[in-house]
């Protein structure tokens, strides 16, 4: 149960839509299942505002599939898969109905919410090698229910491609700059948005680009104001800091 569901739950109590004992029971639901391998977490939503996310690297298509499954029983609307191959959408999408993004290698059970954010958020490649990178951060940002604007190959070796863009950097209430090689993209944005903008390095990069190290340390010491980083090839982790952002202001009371 999502904070939103929960007030949406005692307003009903309140209203007389709902009994006191039905909302007992489904407040009384365990915050986790056990299911030998995993426990999945029901109340991440309730606590944090944003149910669990399914990190699919490392587990098997049927892990994914059960974990999946028994977070929808448990209560949870959608439920977001990341690094998820395609063997395992198979598997997944043969049980449950499952939106697969393979650029992202994003799953997506229950469809992407309506944005109901402040405003948008903004996702910037270097180049379209980022684009994996860029899609995870993207999907991820638009299911925390965000409007999310894509700009994509407008790194600093054509700066005119990104200077068109102007005014989607500077009505954006969090930018997402994500590049490999040297990592200048996120310095850049920092100099013309007054928005944060959280920095992605990506392993993209000839020899010594030491598999996004380069970038990192380019990021890492950025000289703009307002410039954070996240880990190299972290587009769930931007994409969610920035969806965070963009819902400072909506706290519902």
């Amino acid at each position: 149960m999502e904070q939103k569901e929960l007030r949406a739950l005692l307003h009903a109590v309140q209203s007389g839509e709902t009994s006191v004992e039905d909302a007992i029971v489904k407040l009384k639901m365990q915050p986790f299942t056990e299911l030998g391998f995993a426990k999945p977490d029901l109340h991440r939503g309730l606590r944090q505002g944003a149910a669990e996310v399914i990190y699919g690297a490392g587990k098997t298509p049927e892990q994914i599939r059960d974990i999946s499954r028994a977070l929808l029983d448990g209560g949870q609307e959608r439920v977001l898969i990341t690094r998820m191959s395609a063997e395992a959408a198979a598997v997944v999408s043969a049980a449950l109905p499952l939106d697969y993004r393979a650029m992202g290698k994003i799953g997506i059970i229950g469809g992407i919410p309506e944005p109901d954010g402040d405003g948008s958020v903004v996702v910037a490649t270097g180049g379209t090698s980022d684009l994996p990178v860029a899609e995870e951060a993207a999907l991820t940002a638009e299911m925390m229910g965000n409007r999310v604007v894509r700009l994509y190959d407008v790194g600093v070796s054509g700066l005119h491609r990104l200077l068109a863009h102007a005014e989607e950097l500077m009505r954006a209430r969090a930018i997402v700059a994500i590049a490999g090689m040297e990592g200048a993209l996120a310095s850049v944005i920092g100099g013309l948005a007054d928005c944060p903008v959280i920095a992605v390095p990506t392993s993209v990069g000839y020899g010594a680009s030491f598999g996004g190290v380069a970038a990192l340390l380019s990021m890492l010491n950025s000289c703009a104001s307002g410039v954070s980083v996240v880990n190299i090839d972290n587009g769930f982790g931007a994409g969610y800091l920035a969806g965070m952002i963009n819902h400072m202001g909506r706290k519902d009371g």
